[in-house]
Formats: C-alpha cells, structure tokens, sequence
C-alpha cells in the first residue's frame, strides 16, 4: 500500500484575484464541480492507496475538513504547520510520522496541480512503483508540449518513453524562452511536476546525508504535536527552527539514487492564468468561463466569477481578463508570471482585495458582504447542517437576522428559539447570542448590523466547539 502524502498549506497569488491568501486556488474549481484539492484526494484514493496524510496551515484546516467531507474521504492524519517553511521540512515530517514502517512507500503530491486522466496518473504510479521499492527516489516528469518558460524541468539521458523509467541527468531551473525552446527540440528534456515516490527508509536516509540540521527541529516539532479536534497541530517553536527549503534544493539536486517516470497523458500546476488558458483553449485560442461573450477574439483568457456580471470581449488579444465581485484583473497574458506584482502593489495599497475576498469562509460555513454604509451592513450567512457559530457577544453593534433558507436555533440572552424561513431576530448590542443549524440542509439568513463599528475583531466569544480564540 502507498501512502499520498498531500501538500495543502500554500497560498500563491499568481492565480490572482481568484486565489487569494486567505482562500487559494488548491480550494477552487477550475470549471469542474470539485475543487483541486479534492481532485487531487479522488484521484489518490484507489486501488493500492492508503488514506492521505495531509499537511496544511492554520488558515485552512477546517476548509481542508469540510472538503474531504463532501468527498467521502477521511485521511489518516491532517497536520497543521504553524508556519509554512517549504516543501522539505513537510515531506520531512510525513516521512517521520511514516518510521514505525519504514520499508512503505510514500507518494507525495501537490494539492493544486490538474492531471485530466487520474487513471492514467495511477498507472504511472504502479509503473514506478517497483524502482521506488528497490530503493530509488522517483520524481515524475510531463511530456512537454511547448516551450514553457514556468516550469522547472528534467534532463533525462535518452528520449523518454511514458510508462518507462529513465536515468535523471540534471534539474534546470525555469528557463527563458530560447531555452526552453532549444530543450523541447532535443526532445531529452521534461517537465518537473514536483511529484515523488520513494519509500520511507531512502527519503529519511536522504535527509540524513543531504539535510541533517532539518531532522532535529522536524522530530521535535512531531513530538510536541498535541491533538486539537481532528487534527494533530506541530508544536510552533520546534517548526520555526527548520529551514524554510525546498525538497528540491534540500534533497533532490545532490541525491543520486533519482529516476524520472515520464508522464505524457496531461498535466498542470496551474500556476498562472496562462497555464489555465491552455487547458481549454478553442480553435483560436481563447478560453472562455462563467457569463462571457468573445467577439473576434484570440489567444486570450476571459473569465467570470460573479454573480449576474455579464464580461464581454471585443476584439481581443493576448489578454488576460479575470472578474471577480470585488476586483478585476486586465492584463497582457505575455505577462502572466508577473501578477505577484499587482498582489504586492495592492497589499502595499492596504487593499483588503490582495489578500481576502468578500466571501469569508469558516468552520461551520461562509458569510458575504452585500451591501455596506455608514453605520450598517448587509450580509449573506450560510451555516453548514449541524454548524455551530460560537457564543459571542458585540460591543459596538446590534444585528437584525431574518431566515431565507432552513431553520435556525438561536440563543439570545438566556431565550433559547427556533426561527423558521421568512422570520426574523433582533440581537442587541451586548448581548449574548448564538446561532446554529439544527436541520440538514443549509441555512441561510439576511443580516443586518447597525452600529457605530462594524469590523470582525468586534466579537467577544464565550464557548467556541472550534477552539477559535
């Protein structure tokens, strides 16, 4: 049995303004009605394989939860790194979670890449399978399809062949276009998924050659793990003693027990909107998703997430157009890897958009900001069946709640009440009061605050079932 190692905790912003910090793309759907994320689990979860061991930050584990919920996959373990510190001190610690059994193998994966064939992925998977069990460290390599100038790649000693392991040359770092052009032309050169394979007793071995400082900050962080809920949460002063580096620079540039898997049948990491692009792109090169019209378009991107916005595109090319409810990106798409860029100038701005949405999402479901003003605002709240918000009180604002969707049992005070579709409460400033779903489809309730300050930290929680301070 293999066991997926699933990487979760990153928050790129190159994917912006539809990943965002507080809400990146491996949580998102890229036109399918699953998310990366749970794609990613699905597709790791067959024949041969274990439950997952998943790595992810304090931001997403209940995200993470409620993901694997609505799949029907339960993990073996989630661990919350109180910081991200890269991807070798994470597969670092799954592999020593992993030591009781040290001849198991561990596949470790990204949780934000797409792969269009997961059963071709998994036949790649058992293909390699037997050089990872006589002690060799697989990484697997896509077939190239064009001069990519975003990925790292592999330099393997013959033209690779898909299903047949290949001796690993060198790692190249992202190269510039005439580079990438002149590799693709020897036809010896792949692209590097930063996908692995290997049994827990080479990986640890590795580290002990290559990185031995990470082992000790790792294996005290995993010792001082103390359970919270469902999770297992690393002790914080333990973790930030590791470095922050990649398995790459850690351990795959100086091992030399490496082979590649070549992998021809589709694959991206989706790390820009022009790699998205390419994914569906038509006859002229134009993708188009959510409420777009294209007219005369070419080689472009449009792309819609708000509800009831129409985005039109006329006479287009090499754009990038991406609209969301709260912000709008336009952008050459020869200039795809650069929209870090505007994340930075918009951060720099104290522009809430850089880094969170209007759609907030917590352990017991989401809420959104409809309309705000002096002195109120308008929310949409939609609470998961069984949700529980926390007992809490405010300060500076009362609430009016009326009931669109489901039943809700609300505590206000020491009055305990079901409130049904098309009734209302009044929550008064100061007072206690809680709200949850009871029934088993989802709630959603209008709210209204009126007061003199209306900002999230104005919550004072008495008993959270979250363990939320």
């Amino acid at each position: 049995m293999i066991t997926p190692i699933i990487l979760a905790g990153g928050s790129g912003t190159r994917l912006w303004p539809l990943s965002r910090k507080s809400f990146p793309k491996q949580f998102s759907s890229f036109g399918g009605d699953k998310s990366l994320f749970q794609d990613t689990v699905l597709r790791l979860s067959g024949k041969g394989m274990n439950r997952p061991v998943v790595l992810t930050s304090e931001d997403f584990r209940f995200v993470v939860t409620e993901q694997l919920g609505e799949v029907g996959v339960l993990p073996e373990q989630v661990f919350i790194e109180p910081e991200g510190r890269d991807t070798a001190p994470a597969i670092l610690l799954a592999a020593l979670s992993l030591q009781s059994d040290p001849d198991a193998l561990m596949l470790v994966a990204p949780s934000d890449h797409a792969i269009p064939d997961g059963a071709a992925f998994c036949a790649a998977v058992a293909a390699a399978e037997p050089a990872a069990r006589d002690g060799a460290i697989v990484t697997f390599g896509i077939m190239p399809d064009r001069p990519e100038t975003g990925y790292g790649y592999l330099e393997v000693s013959g033209a690779p062949k898909g299903g047949a392991i290949s001796p690993l040359t060198r790692f190249v770092e992202k190269p510039d276009r005439a580079a990438a052009e002149e590799m693709l032309a020897t036809g010896h050169y792949l692209w590097n998924a930063g996908i692995f394979l290997f049994s827990v007793r080479r990986i640890l071995e590795a580290f002990a050659t290559h990185s031995p400082d990470l082992i000790p900050p790792v294996q005290a962080a995993l010792d001082g793990a103390k359970r919270d809920l469902g999770f297992k949460r690393l002790d914080a002063a333990a973790w930030a003693q590791a470095d922050k580096i990649s398995i790459d620079y850690a351990i795959m540039e100086k091992a030399d027990n490496l082979v590649v898997m070549p992998f021809p049948d589709g694959w991206t990491d989706l790390g820009d909107w022009e790699a998205v692009r390419w994914t569906k792109a038509d006859a002229s090169g134009v993708m188009a998703h959510g409420a777009v019209t294209a007219i005369d378009c070419s080689d472009s991107l449009l792309w819609s997430e708000a509800e009831g916005q129409a985005l039109v595109g006329l006479g287009l090319e090499n754009i990038i157009a991406v609209a969301m409810p709260d912000a709008v990106l336009v952008a050459d798409k020869r200039r795809s890897q650069d929209v870090k860029k505007v994340v930075d100038a918009l951060r720099a701005k104290g522009a809430k958009q850089a880094e969170t949405f209007t759609r907030d999402h917590r352990p017991w479901g989401w809420f959104e900001s409809l309309a705000m003003g002096p002195r109120f605002q308008v929310k949409r709240i939609c609470v998961h069946p069984g949700g529980k918000l926390s007992l809490q009180s405010h300060v500076h604002r009362a609430e009016h709640w009326i009931v669109v969707e489901g039943s809700a049992q609300v505590t206000v005070g020491d009055v305990q009440k079901m409130v049904f579709e098309n009734q209302s409460i009044y929550v008064p400033q100061g007072d206690l009061h809680r709200l949850e779903n009871p029934g088993k489809v989802m709630l959603t309730l209008i709210e209204v605050q009126t007061g003199s300050y209306l900002g999230e930290d104005d919550i004072v929680r008495v008993e959270d079932v979250y363990s939320r301070s």
